[in-house]
C-alpha cells in the first residue's frame, strides 16, 4: 500500500504538467475546432527559451515572465501569419498548417540550440525526495505541480472573470452568435493562439527542469493528446482531469505491467485506456455530446 501511495502522488504530481499541455490542446479545439498537431512544439518553444533565459544569469522568475512575454508574441505572430489567412477554409486545410508550423518550429530550435541535451545549471528545484512520514515525494514533482496549479488557476480565473475569457467561451458555444453580438472573433483567435503558447511553454519550463531539454520534448504534445481525448475535447476542465488522470496511469503501468510486458509500456498504456473509453465514451468523460436534428 506504501508503494502504490508513492506511485499514485508520482503520477498526480507529474499529471499537473500534463494538464498545462492539455489545455492547450483544448483551448484551441474548442474554440476554433482545430486540432493543433503543433502543440509539442509550443512546448518546446517555451522550454527553450525559459532555458536560454535562465542561463543568461536571469533569476528564475525574471526568465519565466521572460518566456510568457515570448509565448504572447509568438501566439500573436503565429495566429497573424499562418492562421488568420486560414479562416473559412476547411478544418483539415488548418489541421495540415498546424502541421507545418510543428516542423518550422522544430527547425528553428535545431538552428538555434542544436540537437543536443540540454540542463538547467543550476537546478530550479531541489532534486532529493520529501518525507511526508513513511513517503517519499520528489519535491520538483511537487514544486513543479505547486507552479502548474497556479498557471492553471490563474487561466481558470481568465476565463470566468475577464471580458476575454468569456467572449473566448461565448465563440467557442456558438460562433454566429457571437459575431451577432459584437465579439471580435479574430481578438478571439489571437487570444485562443496566445493562452496556448504559455501554457504549454510553462509546462515545458517544467518538464526541461525535471528531464534535461532536446527535441524530443517535441512529442510531448503527441503523449499527452489521451488526456485531453480522456477528458473531452472541448472540455477544460476535463482537460485538466485528464492530465492528472494520464499521469496516473503512465506511472501504474510502468510499476505494475512493464514486469510483464517490458518495452515503453509507461507511453503505450495511456493510449489502451484511450482506445477502450472511446468505445464507451466517444466525445470524452467530459466532452460535450453534439447532437445535429434535420
Amino acid at each position: 500500500m506504501l508503494h502504490f501511495t508513492e506511485i499514485l502522488i508520482t503520477g498526480l504530481l507529474v499529471g499537473g504538467i500534463y494538464a498545462c499541455i492539455a489545455l492547450g490542446w483544448a483551448i484551441i479545439f474548442k474554440t476554433s475546432g482545430v486540432i493543433n498537431l503543433a502543440t509539442g512544439e509550443l512546448t518546446m518553444i517555451g522550454a527553450y527559451t525559459c532555458f536560454a533565459l535562465y542561463t543568461m544569469g536571469l533569476p528564475i522568475y525574471v526568465a519565466v515572465l521572460g518566456m510568457l512575454a515570448i509565448a504572447l508574441g509568438c501566439g500573436v505572430l503565429t495566429e497573424r501569419l499562418w492562421l488568420r489567412p486560414m479562416i473559412g477554409e476547411p478544418v483539415l486545410s488548418v489541421i495540415m498548417v498546424t502541421v507545418g508550423i510543428s516542423f518550422a518550429y522544430k527547425a528553428i530550435v535545431c538552428l538555434i540550440w542544436g540537437a543536443d541535451t540540454r540542463v538547467f545549471e543550476p537546478r530550479i528545484f531541489p532534486m532529493e525526495s520529501l518525507m511526508l512520514g513513511p513517503i517519499h515525494i520528489s519535491q520538483v514533482f511537487l514544486y513543479s505541480f505547486i507552479v502548474a496549479g497556479i498557471m492553471m488557476a490563474i487561466l481558470i480565473y481568465f476565463f470566468q472573470r475577464t471580458r476575454m475569457g468569456l467572449a473566448m467561451q461565448a465563440t467557442a458555444d456558438d460562433e454566429m452568435a457571437a459575431r451577432s453580438m459584437g465579439i471580435p472573433a479574430s481578438s478571439v483567435y489571437r487570444w485562443t493562439w496566445v493562452i496556448a503558447f504559455m501554457a504549454c511553454g510553462m509546462a515545458g519550463a517544467l518538464l526541461g527542469n525535471i528531464n534535461g531539454l532536446n527535441v524530443s520534448i517535441g512529442y510531448m504534445g503527441l503523449l499527452v493528446l489521451p488526456a485531453v481525448v480522456i477528458g473531452g475535447m472541448n472540455s477544460i476542465p476535463g482537460a485538466v482531469a485528464g492530465g492528472l488522470i494520464i499521469g496516473v496511469l503512465e506511472n501504474m503501468g510502468d510499476a505494475y505491467i512493464s514486469g510483464f510486458f517490458p518495452g515503453g509500456v509507461k507511453t503505450t498504456f495511456p493510449f489502451i485506456v484511450m482506445l477502450i473509453i472511446m468505445l464507451w465514451k466517444p466525445y470524452g468523460l467530459w466532452g460535450w455530446i453534439k447532437i445535429e436534428r434535420m
